[in-house]
């Protein structure tokens, strides 16, 4: 006889929440879960039961003790007259209702065609039984659990054509002039997006930047108040001072470098330099 399990809890035996903070939702399947059984909830989790792909109860925070759907008989009974194998297969699901950070990352153009790299840092969180449900019934499990970076693939598509609207007609040079109307089209649409799993967002922050160094350079060098012609002056300047190169200086001011000195002033010639004086 299989022995049976008293107490199903989301607490792993060092203390530790299975679900963490990059869990979103996470599955257990076991025979010994049977009628009887203690389901216990933690304060900021939800939990689904199922039984054979059907939806048994939607619990919140405390402790219940399970029964099957037709007959409450004790799970120790169950499994010794079934041969050790309990008849009714619980499958229990606790949904993380704690805010989650989630970060997606991508690439979009600038009406130069330039390619703008892009972050989109945000919170959500599960708020009600029903959005636990919505979450279980549209965002499939890839194994035992769902964790934040398949919500960031999920995601990603909406959040690329909320930034895209608007950073394809926008000069490269006048992009982050237009971040908070960026910020509110990705909102917008992450918002919806994210509303069909039963997920709510909360705060999100957007970064634009040009995903090539050098040109993250220059604007920098430009936003200080040089020119364009300065600026890449400066920028090669500085990549000539990490090399060592003694003529960056140069590059900066834009003059040209000569190697030795001009000769300044008058020189004594006697016998000792070794030259012959003229008559």
């Amino acid at each position: 006889m299989a022995i049976t399990r008293q107490v199903i809890t989301s607490l792993q035996r060092d203390g530790t929440d299975m679900l963490g903070t990059k869990t979103l939702a996470v599955k257990i399947i076991d025979e010994s879960i049977v009628s009887g059984s203690l389901l216990t909830v933690e304060s900021n989790h939800f939990c689904v039961l199922k039984s054979r792909g059907a939806v048994l109860n939607v619990y919140e925070t405390g402790q219940y003790a399970l029964t099957t759907p037709d007959k409450p008989i004790m799970g120790s009974i169950a499994q010794g007259f079934f041969g050790g194998a309990s008849p009714w297969v619980f499958e229990v699901i606790y949904i993380n209702r704690s805010k989650l950070l989630v970060r997606s990352q991508g690439v979009a153009t600038s009406a130069e065609m330039a390619e703008m790299a892009y972050q989109v840092d945000y919170y959500i969180h599960v708020d009600s039984k029903e959005a636990a449900l919505d979450l279980i019934t549209h965002l499939p499990f890839n194994g035992y659990q769902i964790d934040v970076s398949e919500v960031a693939d999920y995601a990603g598509p909406a959040i690329e054509q909320a930034i895209n609207q608007i950073v394809q007609v926008t000069k490269m040079e006048n992009i982050n002039e237009h971040i908070n109307e960026i910020r509110e089209s990705v909102k917008a649409h992450l918002t919806d997006f994210l509303r069909v799993y039963g997920i709510m967002l909360n705060d999100l922050k957007v970064l634009i930047m040009p995903k090539d160094e050098r040109m993250r350079e220059l604007i920098s060098l430009q936003a200080i108040g040089l020119t364009p012609l300065e600026a890449v002056r400066y920028y090669l300047a500085l990549r000539m001072a990490d090399k060592g190169l003694v003529s960056a200086p140069n590059a900066a001011a834009g003059v040209p470098f000569q190697i030795g000195g001009q000769p300044q002033g008058f020189y004594p010639v006697g016998a000792e330099t070794g030259m012959q004086s003229g008559s």
